[in-house]
């Protein structure tokens, strides 16, 4: 998994990190227990403050996707653990929360209901790599074009 910085992207590194880790477990090509990249070479990599990259991961254990082992660094979880019920709940809140929010800004720009449960829908197929007619009809892609 190669993770790649858009300085041009308002999201903070530490978050575009985070986002993209998360992508990589959801997608299968980062399974429990495999290893990440030390914060000093993920940092060198990428040309960043290792502060950034530390950050990051701690956020990732923080919300249950990364396992700390000592000097060993950081692991992938195992699905147990980032589903447990305390997870789980500060998962649905926080995820309720920033639906809630992006629909008052789809509200505040004019959008419908029914305009924002399309691209609700569409992103949802996405995330879960399954058919949605409705993609053909110009639904945004996902942040940052990722596809």
């Amino acid at each position: 998994m190669v993770i790649r910085i858009d300085q041009s992207d308002e999201a903070p590194i530490y978050l575009q990190i985070r986002d993209q880790i998360i992508e990589g477990i959801a997608r299968g090509e980062l399974s429990p227990s495999d290893s990440l990249p030390s914060v000093r070479q993920l940092a060198a990599d990428l040309g960043i403050n290792l502060h950034t990259v530390n950050k990051a991961y701690a956020v990732l254990r923080d919300e249950g996707y990364v396992a700390m082992r000592g000097r060993k660094g950081a692991f992938i979880a195992n699905a147990q653990s980032i589903g447990a019920p305390s997870h789980q709940t500060i998962d649905d809140e926080r995820m309720a929360s920033g639906i809630y929010r992006l629909a008052l800004e789809h509200r505040a720009r004019g959008g419908t209901p029914e305009s924002f449960m399309a691209i609700v829908k569409s992103q949802v197929a996405h995330a879960f790599e399954t058919e949605d007619p409705s993609n053909s009809k110009g639904n945004l892609p996902p942040k940052g074009g990722r596809q």
